[in-house]
């Protein structure tokens, strides 16, 4: 079976001195725009209660050029583009994000460009080039090959290099793997990913590892004249260190959920709300809160680990397989016992210890709640196997599990 996907290449580019300084003010550009937009669409919307729409937004370009001359200096369709994004950053907000902000100087400068693309003869096997609107001839680093039909591409800066990614439209045959091959995750700080079949994965956190040479960055930032030579020097050094971390971060997540994507056609976990788990718990004046230092190291280490990207990261992967991520409900997953069922806060004995106090099953408390996790979810499934009298799937799920080996990571 065929399927049409979204899929996107990064590259770093090789900029000459003229192209950085292009980019760097079509980037500008695109930020002004974008808090001009923004702060036109609050405006308003608080004086008439009027939600400016794309089209509109769009409609007020030729008036703010003739206005602002230097505009012209940017692509006419990244400056369009600008609106698109500003329009889904609001249809993001009224589904449940946050409100879209304003952007300052010094932030992660991007902009996109829908046409005007076209790749040329490679100078050599790893040096690719690109023929961009303003820009001209752009060399990039080619790692691997480009598939499908470019639809966009959008230029980033991450501290001091520029990156290409090409959004394409690419053609995949997903061939469904065998019915059965099933695991639940439960996701940890000690244990990064505890499967229930026994196998432990565990990710870096790559910020934990380097806290304290951040810490001594920006101590030595704090010291320095904002906005001199020195600070801007000191400042693109804490951005490197960061964008190491993140590619870190993001090297650890691809490959484990590859291996996962790769040996399962079913993974099951918690459908859980980082974003509430990781809540500041300091409270207020009136009412501050317990514990604060202590939970705030259990927030830095979850976003550390990013829970989020991990099952983002897995659920497109699983798709490309022929798999599927299934979820269900957290409660009482560390509090249950996955032999006979017993429900007990006291089970849990410590972080690392479960015990159950009526049968006396002992195990790891990570383990036993990846078990939990895949009960629920074959209860679940077995009742709607039984409705398509299908039951027969559910069972042979659970023989798997019994037969297969854990997979090493």
């Amino acid at each position: 079976m065929q399927e049409e996907i979204i899929k996107s290449f990064r590259f770093e580019l090789r900029l000459n001195s003229w192209q950085k300084m292009q980019c760097k003010q079509i980037g500008g550009i695109c930020r002004y725009l974008w808090n001009w937009f923004l702060d036109k669409k609050i405006k308003e919307y608080k004086d008439s209660e009027t939600n400016l729409s794309e089209f509109d937004l769009n409609n007020l370009l030729p008036g703010l050029k003739k206005e602002l001359p230097w505009m012209c200096q940017a692509p006419a369709q990244a400056l369009q583009q600008v609106s698109t994004n500003l329009c889904r950053a609001f249809e993001n907000f009224f589904n449940g994000f946050g409100f879209p902000r304003f952007k300052k100087k010094g932030g992660k400068d991007s902009f996109r460009i829908p046409q005007g693309i076209k790749l040329l003869p490679q100078l050599s096997k790893k040096i690719g080039v690109v023929q961009l609107p303003k820009l001209k001839k752009v060399k990039f680093i080619k790692s691997r090959e480009i598939e499908g039909k470019i639809k966009y591409a959008t230029i980033s800066r991450e501290a001091d290099k520029w990156f290409i990614s090409f959004t394409c439209e690419v053609v995949i045959d997903i061939v469904p793997l065998e019915e059965g091959y099933v695991v639940a995750l439960d996701r940890g700080v000690a244990i990064s990913v505890q499967c229930s079949d026994g196998t432990e994965i565990h990710l870096s956190s790559p910020l934990k590892k380097f806290l304290g040479k951040l810490a001594i960055l920006l101590r030595d930032l704090a010291r320095k004249q904002k906005g001199s030579a020195n600070w801007i020097k000191q400042k693109k050094k804490i951005q490197r260190l960061y964008r190491h971390i993140a590619n870190k971060r993001k090297d650890d997540n691809h490959k484990v959920t590859t291996i996962l994507a790769k040996s399962h056609s079913i993974i099951v976990m918690e459908d859980l709300e980082v974003s509430n788990m990781t809540k500041s718990a300091k409270g207020t004046v009136e009412n501050p809160g317990k514990c604060v230092k202590a939970k705030s190291a259990l927030n830095r280490l979850i976003l550390d680990q990013a829970w989020r990207m991990f099952q983002a990261i897995l659920e497109y992967k699983m798709a490309w397989k022929g798999g599927k991520v299934a979820y269900v409900d957290p409660k009482y997953t560390s509090q249950t016992c996955s032999s006979c069922g017993h429900i007990a806060r006291e089970n849990r004995k410590s972080q690392a210890k479960f015990e159950c106090m009526k049968c006396g099953y002992e195990a790891n408390a990570d383990l036993n709640a990846s078990k939990n996790i895949l009960n629920k979810y074959l209860r679940a499934a077995g009742h709607a196997a039984t409705a398509c009298g299908a039951r027969t799937l559910v069972l042979a799920m659970k023989q798997e599990l019994r037969t297969r080996k854990p997979a090493t990571v």
